[in-house]
């Protein structure tokens, strides 16, 4: 190790490890708005034990996740892992990046140093007894958002991650462009393919919310991919044309309704009549962007609060709703009629397990998925670009920063060569 620290950009030695290293930090008294809770700081560079891997962060991608972890709510991410026994008294988050294997603890035999990844973003302990019995990793009782639950993300110099959380970066997209659609893809993918019988099928309409945010772009183009007709719930002209371009069927604006948020009481006459009225509103403007009628098979949801009782209603008898979040509220009110009568699956869905990480790694490597990157800046502007999501003001697709690139457009650590041989 070396005693003093380098500047983002100013990549050291491959494998010299500094003791200090840079990171985008929050801490308890700062709770509250994402643009004053990061704050960069230095902070010392975890150890690597056995089974992990330290990374040299190219870039970092942006989700919502880390727009709670700001607020302290609805989880004080900070005081839960203290009450586990955590020492650190601050978080540095982040939950999917691109960067070069570093170091390596005893036991990790599936990655070497200098090896360039993409992370995905949950961690488990694969000795637990749910996981030899069998079970999805995901669905482990030991199962935890890195740089969310647990610290050390990717909003540093250096991330600690387990071994199965690198794969092989592909090698034609930039550092920003591998940092920025893991999570959100591999997400879709799970919701989407995850839970047959309710996968997509050629010819399923596909109803996706937030279509032109992070998950809604991913979720569009692999409902295509499998066949699916996608149509998108958007807030703007512009946002509408992101979705199109990306394959979706057609797109609503959600700003001509006007029933969403908790349901009404179906005690109050007045008032549940006036939403049924919005909700059937909704559904006629999905037959009328899909061309014939049919309700939609599969609700990609992630919005909660606002939207669930409208997906539940509109969903196809025998349909599914797939929720992975709730960026609108988690408490949600559904009429529990319209689930039993009707046999309706209302699915809860998180992340992805390495299988289906690895699927949604290959479809971008292989140009199949666009990573639809909105590049936000660099390590301090961490807080601004969170900011932006939490004001839904963020453009559409998928965000993210460079940590250690020291510009945008790289692919590789390598030094690159010109048509002379000459090293840039």
């Amino acid at each position: 190790m070396r005693d003093h620290l380098f500047e983002p950009g100013d990549i050291p030695p491959l494998g010299t490890v500094p003791r200090k290293m840079y990171a985008s930090v929050i801490r308890r008294e700062r709770y509250g708005p994402p643009h004053s809770a990061f704050r960069t700081e230095v902070v010392d560079v975890p150890e690597v034990g056995r089974g992990h891997v330290l990374v040299l962060v190219m870039a970092a991608g942006i989700n919502y996740n880390n727009v709670w972890a700001a607020l302290g709510k609805p989880l004080d991410v900070i005081s839960a892992r203290l009450k586990r026994g955590a020492r650190e008294d601050f978080h540095i988050g982040g939950s999917e990046a691109s960067g070069v294997v570093w170091a390596v603890g005893e036991d990790v035999t599936t990655v070497a140093v200098g090896d360039e990844v993409v992370l995905s973003g949950c961690q488990w302990n694969e000795t637990a007894p749910d996981i030899r019995l069998g079970a999805d990793p995901m669905t482990s009782a030991t199962q935890q958002v890195w740089g969310y639950e647990t610290n050390h993300g990717s909003f540093a110099q250096y991330t600690l991650v387990h071994d199965y959380q690198c794969h092989p970066k592909p090698p034609h997209l930039t550092w920003e462009e591998a940092a920025c659609f893991l999570l959100s893809a591999a997400t879709a993918h799970r919701q989407l393919c995850g839970w047959p019988p309710h996968d997509v099928q050629p010819g399923d309409p596909v109803l996706i919310w937030g279509g032109a945010g992070g998950l809604g772009s991913m979720a569009i183009q692999i409902t295509r991919l499998r066949g699916g007709i996608p149509i998108a719930v958007v807030s703007s002209p512009q946002r509408a044309r992101h979705c199109q371009s990306l394959g979706a069927h057609g797109t609503i604006d959600r700003r001509d309704f006007h029933h969403f948020g908790p349901m009404p009481d179906p005690a109050d006459n007045q008032a549940h009549t006036q939403w049924l009225d919005g909700v059937r509103a909704f559904g006629r403007r999905f037959w009328e962007v899909l061309g014939e009628r049919r309700s939609p098979r599969i609700v990609v949801e992630h919005t909660g609060r606002d939207t669930l009782p409208t997906s539940l209603y509109l969903c196809d008898n025998a349909g599914m709703v797939v929720t992975c979040g709730a960026t609108t509220g988690y408490q949600a009110d559904v009429d529990l009629r319209y689930l039993w009568m009707r046999q309706k699956r209302l699915q809860g869905s998180h992340f992805a397990n390495l299988r289906q990480s690895r699927d949604v790694v290959h479809l971008a490597a292989t140009g199949q998925l666009n990573p639809c990157l909105n590049l936000a800046g660099a390590l301090a502007d961490i807080g601004t670009a969170h900011q932006r999501m939490h004001d839904n003001q963020h453009p559409p697709g998928n965000q993210a920063v460079l940590i250690n690139a020291p510009h945008p457009g790289l692919t590789t650590l390598q030094p690159q060569q010109d048509p002379t041989g000459i090293a840039q």
